[in-house]
């Protein structure tokens, strides 16, 4: 595999969060995913998400072979009615929200940026 499809694949893998079952019983409970969710706060086309390939670092009680690109939440900034924004979403179809170091890193990191932009932050 090239170094092309190798990105592809793991961007098409945290797009997909727990996986595509964990996303179905998550609509047939009523929920939006993470990233659905982001889609429909930010104006179409101006998300731009941080950290989309990153995973935990956890290697005890097997977790080094549960490695999910994006580790469980979505973050970035983007344009909302046209203003520059922050927000994150915690991923329910990854590890069911938990939080682990490198998400909350995520999390710090673009609440940093939101500080340094002086743009509002979200919780979506």
């Amino acid at each position: 595999m090239n170094p092309h499809q190798t990105l592809d694949d793991l961007e098409r893998r945290a797009e997909l969060g727990g996986g595509q079952d964990r996303i179905d019983r998550h609509h047939a409970a009523g929920k939006l995913t993470a990233r659905e969710r982001i889609e429909l706060l930010f104006d179409g086309g101006t998300f731009e998400e941080v950290d989309k390939l990153v995973t935990h670092r956890c290697r005890d009680f097997g977790m080094e072979q549960q490695l999910i690109p994006g580790d469980g939440v979505v973050a970035g900034h983007g344009l909302v009615d046209g203003r520059q924004v922050c927000a994150f979403a915690q991923d329910f179809t990854v590890f069911g929200g938990s939080l682990s170091e490198t998400n909350a890193g995520k999390i710090v990191k673009i609440m940093d940026l939101a500080m340094r932009l002086g743009a509002p932050r979200f919780i979506a």
